[in-house]
């Protein structure tokens, strides 16, 4: 368990939080007395990234319609020229 004291956590978080990131925990010294531990919470290996289905959403958007490339282009001078 690496120790730090108030001070160094303030001006060497980002060290401290890598240590965190490694899952090392990290004792905190007030004045040279035991203040707190910071330990990493505990990963969940159950957890999946969440995957989005853009085509389902462009369906429900759009229903399936197609543009045309005048289209597409018309929408895209609009939008950058701040028309809505």
């Amino acid at each position: 368990m690496n120790t730090v004291n108030i001070a160094d956590l303030r001006n060497n978080f980002r060290r401290v939080s890598a240590w965190i990131e490694n899952g090392e925990s990290v004792k905190i010294l007030r004045r040279g007395n035991p203040y707190a531990i910071l330990t990493p919470l505990p990963q969940d290996t159950k957890s999946q990234p969440v995957q989005v289905d853009f085509a389902a959403q462009r369906r429900a958007i759009w229903r399936g319609r197609h543009f045309s490339f005048k289209e597409v282009a018309e929408m895209r001078n609009a939008e950058l020229g701040g028309e809505e």
